[in-house]
């Protein structure tokens, strides 16, 4: 059996897809279903159980045996909320359950892959797997930062294979649940079928112009596709960067989407007071260490990501 916690949650729920697609079926999905219209992306996936998260901690801190045995772990879940200042919330939610699920996969030598985020790395330039390039802005970047650093102690010592992916700016199928942290392709989409002409963006700031911020924007298949490689490869433990190589502005993004729709054009709004000094205005991934231990898939640009996504939407 394999396990997805967040499993009915945007990333979690694709590897769930993309599993079945592999011919694996016994899948527990570990979630929180409070968010109730989680479920439907899970609609079209087959898995063997469902458990909420909470009943799932119980089982792994008393070491329960699970039947069919666990083959390996896909821990997605967290709060990815950039804008959750609880810092007791998200220590115990992200880092302490992160922390339990480790311990849990380490003793029963249980193969696991884990999220991390770019946002550990904060408002640096470069985005390494380096500890002396790692700042996070916010709490939810720390909580990803603090787990990863708990995981380097570990890992020499490791009795199973161990995997921190850190994703950069994902987007795709199945985030519509995620409200506004769902990705700007996403939102910009809705501001179009709502029969707005405009698309918006934020005006410049930290040095750069109108929309052209930059990120690293990566395909949800993409991001699936690294995952279920190091499972592959159980011989490979460490922290990875996940993302494209390269970065693009929200200008191609929005473009992107206007190019799918066949009209509109960019509005450019304040940039929100409450997000100065807290806020990434440039990401992208080096992704050397990645394509060393052997990963060598292409990764999609934003315009063919975005024409994949707004075909997924209107197929729908």
């Amino acid at each position: 059996m394999i396990v997805v916690t967040g499993g009915a949650g945007f990333i979690g729920s694709n590897i769930v897809k993309a599993l079945n697609k592999r011919g694996y079926t016994k899948i527990l999905v570990v979630d929180n279903l409070t968010k109730g219209e989680k479920f439907k992306n899970l609609i079209d996936c087959e898995i063997y159980d469902y458990q909420d998260k909470a009943d799932f901690l119980k089982r792994i801190i008393t070491r329960e045996y699970f039947s069919p045995p666990i083959k390996a772990v896909f821990h997605q879940g967290a709060c990815s909320s950039t804008t959750e200042w609880d810092g007791n919330y998200m220590m115990l939610n992200n880092y302490e359950y992160s922390k339990t699920i480790l311990t849990y996969c380490l003793a029963k030598h249980i193969p696991l892959f884990y999220a991390s985020s770019a946002s550990v790395y904060g408002e640096g330039k470069t985005f390494r797997e380096s500890r002396n390039l790692e700042a996070p802005l916010n709490i939810y970047g720390y909580s990803k930062f603090l787990f990863d650093q708990y995981v380097r102690q570990i890992l020499s010592t490791a009795t199973s294979q161990v995997v921190g992916l850190r994703y950069f700016n994902v987007y795709g199928p199945r985030e519509q649940h995620k409200g506004t942290m769902a990705s700007v392709a996403y939102h910009l989409h809705n501001q179009l079928l709502a029969g707005n002409d405009e698309v918006k963006l934020f005006e410049g700031c930290d040095g750069y112009g109108n929309g052209e911020q930059r990120r690293d924007f990566i395909y949800i298949d993409d991001v699936v596709k690294v995952n279920l490689w190091f499972m592959e490869h159980s011989d490979i433990s460490g922290i990875f960067n996940v993302g494209t190589g390269r970065s693009q502005t929200f200008n191609d993004i929005a473009n992107a989407v206007i190019a799918w729709h066949k009209r509109g054009k960019i509005k450019y709004i304040p940039f929100p007071d409450h997000l100065k000094g807290h806020y990434q205005s440039f990401t992208q991934a080096d992704i050397s260490n990645l394509i060393e231990v052997g990963y060598n898939q292409s990764f999609r640009i934003v315009e063919e990501g975005v024409k994949n996504y707004l075909d997924w939407l209107h197929a729908r």
